[in-house]
């Protein structure tokens, strides 16, 4: 029975849950399936549906698939285990004294803390929230483990280094190149950053998270939600995906080796489930190692099964990946020059590590530990921890904004879900010591529900979406605020009914290489229309409106340059 439960990937589960899911699948291995351009491979994986009396019944259909929508929209704030972290624990108990008719007033319309109102927004039916409320309201089903022997049954060179092209075989610019993420049809659109015009559509995974490129600029590495990566070469006559590889079945980070020497060698993936890191070759995405993050929280020193790998950014002055892990509250600094001796660092932070970035000098890298209304400073040269900083309500950063303040020296910005402040930090400890690592700053949004804030070294704007706000009008506009005066308030402005957009979030400010357009998405429900803004940062005028049928739901854009050289 063990040996089987380990061929199923169900190794780590609870026995008596192993044994029932093997009973009533005997001929399938979870951890085996193989989906591409789909929802969340753990939501399509097959899982042991445990009943309580207590909950409202669910029919097996109704079970399986509640389960999806909630690995496809719900599982990133508030866990796989349902234990809590971006969001609340939403625990069976918990749930069930809340009742149906709450719940589905909570889904509905959202909260003030930034969860969207998924009905309010079209994009779950109300049949879905009734469903998803009393789902909730049982145990969590398990997903499969998954190990290197999945890992590596899963990855797909497709074209080797030695067939792909010796010198750049097209015309594109790809110093301002954008990759578009397609979230809901698992899909990338690759956008010329001078032309505006679509060069090509790719199958990437679903709702990809994040894109990375190569240090050399040649390679587009992209994680989607359901765990699948793909690496696309960019020199090729049109770009195509050359290899591919699952490292889990929920995840959301990647990034590629930066320090001199090292350029476009490793890439290494952080998975939600199972919470672990994979380090790969970085030209054909072979597996090399798989590194779990189970362990013990920083702070009471208990176990934690879920530990989930929020974001990862790689280092400019040491061959060293930070990798966040949101439920314990540490950063791990992982040293790659060596993989068969790995040596990591482990930095005790805040928990619930989410997102983040680098200040302006790329020594020091800040991340949101948003239940903890808190951003924890590192400073990697040093290896340890520079500072906790108290902030608003939930920070979400994204990979935040860095400027020279007229008053405060340099600084680092990041937006909250849970209130309408943007809180400015000092980064200066050698020259500002005064004003390092303080709120200097809080600049008020023009809503709640803030994801992105974004500035350019280049501009004197700071630009800063409200995606997550309940408030209609709110989580269609964008403030911007002029860097040179920051006591004057911020302009609003609607980008979606410039879009000519009336369904729609507006999200992820991103600049092209020059610092003088700032690009928008209009994001519109899946069967709807959506669109890409481009602003003239300096007039905060209409440049450009992209539509296209394939256009559909896109939401993160990152240009090459920018995004190789961490510029926010």
């Amino acid at each position: 029975m063990k040996k089987l439960m380990r061929g199923l990937g169900l190794a780590l589960l609870p026995l008596s849950v192993s044994m029932a899911w093997a009973q009533e699948h005997p001929n399938t291995k979870p951890a085996e399936v193989y989906l591409a351009g789909t929802g969340s491979a753990t939501g399509e994986l097959e899982m042991y549906q445990s009943t309580d009396p207590k909950a409202p019944p669910m029919t097996k259909a109704e079970f399986d698939a509640a389960r999806v929508i909630y690995f496809d929209r719900c599982a990133g704030c508030h866990g796989v285990l349902r234990k809590g972290a971006t969001g609340k624990p939403l625990l069976p108990e918990l749930m069930q004294n809340l009742g149906t008719e709450s719940l589905k007033v909570f889904m509905t319309y959202g909260t003030a803390g930034g969860m969207p109102g998924f009905g309010t927004s079209n994009e779950l039916s109300e049949k879905e929230i009734d469903m998803m409320a009393r789902f909730i309201q049982h145990p969590a089903p398990l997903p499969p483990e998954w190990g290197m022997k999945e890992i590596h049954a899963s990855w797909k060179l497709l074209v080797p280094p030695d067939q792909r092209p010796k010198k750049k075989m097209n015309n594109i610019n790809l110093d301002n190149l954008f990759s578009v993420t397609l979230r809901d049809s698992g899909e990338l659109a690759l956008i010329d950053g001078d032309s505006k015009k679509i060069i090509t559509i790719l199958k990437t995974g679903f709702a990809v998270h994040i894109t990375r490129f190569s240090g050399s600029g040649r390679y587009l590495y992209t994680t989607g939600r359901d765990g699948l990566i793909n690496l696309i070469d960019l020199w090729m006559e049109t770009p195509q995906t050359v290899a591919t590889i699952r490292t889990g079945s929920d995840a959301r980070s990647i990034d590629t080796s930066k320090f001199k020497g090292y350029d476009d060698k490793i890439a290494i993936a952080g998975t939600y489930w199972p919470p672990a890191y994979v380090l790969m070759d970085g030209f054909t995405l072979e597996p090399k190692k798989v590194m779990s993050t189970r362990g013990y929280t920083y702070d009471e020193q208990e176990f934690h099964p879920e530990p989930r790998v929020a974001s990862i950014v790689s280092s400019h002055i040491k061959p060293e990946f930070v990798v966040n892990v949101k439920e314990t509250g540490k950063v791990l600094l992982v040293n790659y020059s060596d993989l068969k001796n790995l040596k990591t660092t482990e930095i005790e932070a805040e928990r619930f590590l989410h997102d983040g970035g680098w200040d302006s000098s790329k020594r020091y890298f800040l991340v949101a530990a948003n239940m903890r209304d808190t951003v924890s400073v590192v400073d990697t040269k040093e290896g340890k921890l520079a500072a906790n900083v108290k902030v608003g309500n939930k920070p979400h950063p994204g990979r935040g904004a860095n400027w020279k303040d007229v008053k405060y020296g340099p600084v680092w910005a990041t937006g909250h879900l849970g209130d309408d402040t943007i809180a400015v930090i000092g980064t200066d400890p050698a020259k500002h010591k005064q004003n390092a690592w303080k709120v200097v700053r809080s600049l008020k949004n023009h809503g709640n529900g803030s994801l992105f804030v974004k500035t350019h070294p280049k501009s004197s704007n700071l630009w800063a979406d409200a995606a997550l706000s309940p408030d209609d009008a709110a989580h269609k506009s964008v403030s911007v605020f002029n860097l040179k005066n920051l006591d004057a308030p911020a302009e609003v402005i609607n980008i979606a009914e410039i879009a000519g957009i009336t369904k729609g979030r507006v999200t992820h400010p991103e600049y092209n290489k020059a610092g003088d357009e700032v690009w928008f998405s209009v994001w519109g429900p899946k069967t709807g229309e959506s669109a890409i803004v481009v602003m003239n940062d300096k007039t905060r005028k209409v440049k450009a409106v992209i539509k296209d049928p394939r256009l559909i739901t896109p939401t993160g854009k990152f240009n090459l340059y920018n995004t190789i050289k961490d510029i926010y």
